[in-house]
């Protein structure tokens, strides 16, 4: 069994983990950390969870984690923190899955100015790896720091991915139209996250601005073998879960159908990427680990319209992290997330 520790376990991508790893048959957690909730059982927060996890919530005390004798340790925190915790001492004891955005960006100044607060580890960016599995599977194997992708960022690169790796499209033409749920804003309490504010309204937000990317740009521009500068708006929709991503590029002069669908072949043996006729909607990939993706192609403009869907607390954050313990473990990266659509109509 993989002894599993958490800490920011009752924020959403939080709570979806340990969700997910009370249901994982080769997964025992061991130790679960609240900020805000010390002293009281996960399940006093979490009704839902009752007899299934009734743990008591520890304080965010790194040396307690290190103290449960875990195997993997999951940090679900806000960006600043994860760079503090995290030692080479650390990460000899155990493995580390970052939520977090902390070790995502290979560059400390890169970080600062995105996400202006202080890198504190500098020195471990050359040890994590990026944990997009579909794009880095064989970088994570071995790995003990993992670097989870945030939700806008594994939607978009994996949409975009094969177009930009097989040199079909235009990167100088790249814009990103993408919509997130609610739950995407964390649970802490904010002024704009509250239900009349959110609810009968779409806005965008982080206009030219959002933290996600850098994210986007330094992982297709690895893919694409120069540096690549794109357009990124993401917006705010009144439903929980869910994101969306609307991509638009121009296609180079001959490219076709046939290229593109030869293109997106790259995903044929990936289990959690479903490339579809229809257009993606985000209720198809509820409480999944699953992305879908489709495109259309625009004659008229010579542009193509890629399109992918995928629950940003799934594949976006905690499923995406179990699919990465899996692989570090030596596990069937499915284990624990073979689930179906929880609103499949």
């Amino acid at each position: 069994m993989i002894k599993a520790a958490v800490m920011g376990a009752t924020g959403y991508a939080g709570a979806e983990l340990v969700r997910l790893l009370s249901c994982h048959p080769d997964v025992q957690i061991v130790f679960l950390a609240s900020h805000s909730y010390v002293g009281k059982k996960f399940s006093d927060i979490y009704p839902g969870m009752r007899s299934v996890c009734d743990i008591v919530l520890a304080d965010d005390d790194i040396s307690k984690a290190e103290e449960s004798g875990a195997d993997v340790l999951f940090l679900a925190l806000p960006a600043g923190l994860a760079s503090k915790y995290v030692t080479e001492k650390l990460l000899s004891r155990m493995c580390v899955i970052d939520l977090g955005a902390d070790y995502r960006l290979h560059s400390a100044d890169v970080y600062r100015t995105w996400y202006k607060t202080e890198h504190y580890s500098p020195e471990l960016l050359e040890k994590a790896v990026y944990g997009l599995v579909e794009i880095h599977r064989d970088e994570i194997k071995g790995k003990r720091l993992v670097a989870n992708p945030g939700c806008y960022t594994t939607c978009s690169i994996l949409t975009l991915y094969p177009l930009v790796k097989n040199h079909l499209i235009d990167t100088d033409t790249i814009v990103i139209d993408a919509k997130s749920g609610t739950s995407g804003a964390g649970r802490g309490e904010k002024l704009t996250s509250l239900f009349c504010e959110v609810n009968e309204n779409f806005k965008a937000y982080g206009v030219a601005t959002h933290r996600h990317t850098p994210e986007i740009e330094q992982e297709l521009s690895l893919a694409s073998g120069k540096d690549i500068i794109l357009q990124f708006t993401p917006h705010l929709v009144p439903m929980n879960r869910g994101i969306l991503a609307t991509c638009y590029a121009k296609l180079l002069d001959g490219v076709g159908d046939d290229d593109v669908k030869a293109a997106y072949e790259m995903y044929s043996s990936e289990p959690f990427v479903r490339i579809i006729d229809e257009l993606p909607e985000t209720r198809y990939v509820k409480g999944t680990n699953d992305i879908d993706i489709s495109w259309r192609i625009d004659k008229r403009t010579g542009r193509i319209i890629a399109l992918g869907a995928i629950d940003n607390l799934g594949k976006g954050a905690a499923g995406q992290a179990v699919q990465n313990m899996n692989l570090l473990f030596g596990l069937d990266e499915t284990m624990g997330l073979a689930i179906a659509a929880g609103s499949p109509f």
